[in-house]
């Protein structure tokens, strides 16, 4: 009986965190496109890379980090960074690219 009920609490948690997982990806989605749109870049690929623990500034938060492929003209393809702990972006990272 208690066995039942903490099984179907563990399924509500990871629905759950796979649900913020989602909605996370989505807003840094659209956050991406919005960074490209405004820089006059073309997105062409986004992905979750990797979640972690430790941010580069040695602070001990969860946060993850999402890669993105752009073109300055079309013929080119760098690749950027979008790091967002919960719902906020922290930062976004552009390489150097042809204008």
């Amino acid at each position: 009986m208690i066995s039942d009920l903490l099984a179907i609490l563990a399924l509500c948690f990871v629905c759950m965190l796979f649900w913020q997982q989602r909605r996370q990806s989505e807003l840094a989605k659209t956050a991406i496109q919005r960074k490209c749109d405004q820089l006059e870049l073309q997105l062409i690929s986004t992905a979750l890379k990797t979640h972690k623990i430790k941010t580069p500034d040695g602070v001990w938060r969860w946060h993850s980090i999402y890669q993105f492929e752009f073109s300055a003209l079309g013929d080119d393809c760098y690749q950027g960074q979008l790091i967002m702990q919960g719902f906020h972006i922290v930062k976004f990272h552009l390489p150097p690219h042809r204008m």
